[in-house]
């Protein structure tokens, strides 16, 4: 028995129907795998950006209670030398 051109073209059909629902699981697994790949770089980034940011917070935060006891010290002088300019004048 041969085959003819419009049975090999209705074998050819019913395999492409096969494979594509076959494939579509696939497909869509690798649609969520890149999607995952995506939101772990943009998480990879986040935390590349915190550490930094983190860093120069800590530091700033150090600059800040300094100034503040130095303020707090200007203050303290300033206080003194004006009560004795007053005890003076």
């Amino acid at each position: 028995m041969a085959l003819t051109g419009e049975d090999l073209a209705e074998i050819s059909k019913l395999l492409d129907v096969k494979f594509e629902s076959e494939l579509a699981p696939i497909k869509k697994d690798i649609k969520n795998i890149k999607h995952a790949l995506e939101t772990d770089k943009k998480i990879q980034l986040s935390a590349e950006n915190y550490v930094p940011a983190a860093s120069r917070f800590e530091e700033a935060s150090c600059k800040i209670n300094s100034m503040q006891s130095d303020i707090n010290l200007l203050k303290k002088i300033v206080t003194e030398h004006s009560e004795k300019i007053r005890k003076l004048a």
